[in-house]
Parts: structure tokens; C-alpha cells; sequence
């Protein structure tokens, strides 16, 4: 028998759903209007053509805007791949046997970064460059802030997986004289790995998104998108960049069904 939802429940639902995506849907409409205001005057894909090649109407610099769109990627790409890694191997580590108030520790360690606001740990990032001159300003700068929250996220992806796999087939695979590095190779990783990608997904999601960690370690050759799009918003957001965005929706959210649907196809054995 199923349970009446009462109406006011339901109200506030859609009113929830439509506060999270109405922006989304906005800026998509948005980057389909003719008109540079905010008045519609048509449909048009124009400002998507902008994106490939110089029109002398554009409102903002397309090789700046490309340039920025590479940094993006390029910074996420490598410092996903480096928290990914290390992520991973820190989630394995905490499956020891450890002491409680090690554990207590490293878990608190682990949420430490989470919970803390990224303007915090972006003055602790310029703190240790001034300190210890080990980088400076750039690209290598800003990876390394970037890994220094990925990181927790990966580890509580994987660490989450696991915790649902339980110690059995690892105990069983020990018995039959696995060794540790066979244990995680042929036992572990095998069902890991959806959580793996998820953890790496939700880690070059967040490298996207991120702007005053971005802002406090960047060079002006190493600007990224969204440090682009808020210089832009002071002279009013420009179209190009309305596309640019939707066309980056467009690819986050098959991203986020590719990692639904591997979700969903990996089986989980107790």
C-alpha cells in the first residue's frame, strides 16, 4: 500500500528543486538569446559559434577565453589524477588495524579539509609559499592546492566503498596465502574500482568549480575559468560565456549518469 504524500511535503519539494536548477536553466535559456541585455529578442546559437572562431562583435577575447578554458582542464586533469592516486592509497591505508585514538585521529585528519572553508586553506597555501619559497605563483602552485582538499574527497568515496566490501573476501584471500599487494590487486581493486571513478568524477568536478584557492595561487599566465568569468561579471557576463558554461553542464552532467550507470553495474559481493 503506498503512503500519501501530503501536498505541502510535495510544494516544498519542487519548490527545493526548482531553487537548485532554475540558475542552471537560466543560464542556459540565456545563452540562446539574441540580445547581449537581458531582454529576449529571439533565439539564436550564435554566441556557440563564437566559441570556434573570431567575430568582431564578441564581447570577450575567444583565445583569452579559450586559454582559460585549457587551464581548467589541464588543472583538473592533474591534480584528479594526483588525489585520485593518493586518495586511493590513503583510503587502503586507514583499512589497518589501527588504535582507536589513531584512528580518531586520522579520520578527523581525513575530514579536516572538508570542513574547513577553502579561504582558510588558501591562506595557509600562500602562508607555506612565503615560508618555505618551495613554489611560487602558477600552475604547479595551484595543484597543489587543489590536491590538498581532492584528496579527503577520494579518500571518503573509496574509503565508504570499502567499508561495504568488509573484511571477509580479504581474510579468505589471506588464508590462501595472498600476499598484500595480490589482496588489493586481484581482490580489492576489481570492486574499487567504480568507487575509484566516482571519487576522481567528484574530485575534477570540485577542480572546476574551485575559485579562491585558484585565486590565491594563480599567475597571470595560469588563469583559469572561473577566475575569467568573475573578472568578466564586473562589466556585465558576457554570452560566450553563458555557452561556454552550458556546454560545460552539458559534459558534468553525462559525466555524473556515466558514473551512475558504472555504479549500478558493479556488483557488490559480501
Amino acid at each position: 500500500m503506498r503512503r500519501r504524500v501530503h501536498p505541502l511535503i510535495s510544494l516544498m519539494g519542487g519548490a527545493t528543486i526548482g531553487f537548485l536548477y532554475l540558475p542552471l536553466l537560466a543560464i542556459t535559456v540565456w545563452s540562446f538569446n539574441d540580445s547581449r541585455g537581458l531582454a529576449w529578442q529571439g533565439a539564436t546559437v550564435g554566441w556557440y559559434g563564437h566559441l570556434f572562431a573570431d567575430y568582431p562583435d564578441s564581447r570577450i577575447d575567444r583565445s583569452a577565453l579559450l586559454g582559460a578554458t585549457w587551464n581548467t582542464l589541464l588543472l583538473a586533469a592533474i591534480s584528479t589524477v594526483i588525489a585520485t592516486a593518493l586518495g586511493t592509497l590513503l583510503a587502503l591505508g586507514m583499512r589497518s588495524r589501527w588504535p582507536p585514538w589513531a584512528r580518531r585521529g586520522i579520520d578527523a585528519a581525513v575530514m579536516l579539509p572538508v570542513v574547513t572553508p577553502d579561504i582558510i586553506i588558501a591562506a595557509a597555501l600562500v602562508a607555506l609559499r612565503q615560508t618555505c619559497g618551495w613554489f611560487g605563483p602558477g600552475m604547479a602552485a595551484m595543484v597543489i592546492g587543489h590536491v590538498t582538499f581532492q584528496i579527503s574527497f577520494v579518500t571518503l568515496v573509496v574509503g565508504a566503498r570499502l567499508a561495504q566490501l568488509g573484511v571477509a573476501q580479504e581474510e579468505a584471500a589471506r588464508d590462501l596465502y595472498a600476499g598484500n599487494l595480490a589482496v588489493v590487486r586481484r581482490v580489492l581493486l576489481p570492486q574499487l574500482w567504480p568507487a575509484i571513478a566516482a571519487g576522481a568524477m567528484l574530485a575534477f568536478t570540485l577542480s572546476l568549480d574551485d575559485f579562491v584557492i585558484s585565486f590565491f595561487m594563480s599567475s597571470p599566465t595560469s588563469t583559469t575559468l572561473p577566475l575569467l568569468i568573475q573578472a568578466s561579471a564586473k562589466r556585465g557576463l558576457a554570452p560566450e560565456i553563458s555557452a561556454l558554461s552550458t556546454l560545460i553542464l552539458l559534459a558534468t552532467v553525462l559525466l555524473v549518469l556515466a558514473g551512475i550507470r558504472l555504479d549500478r553495474r558493479a556488483p557488490l559481493t559480501e
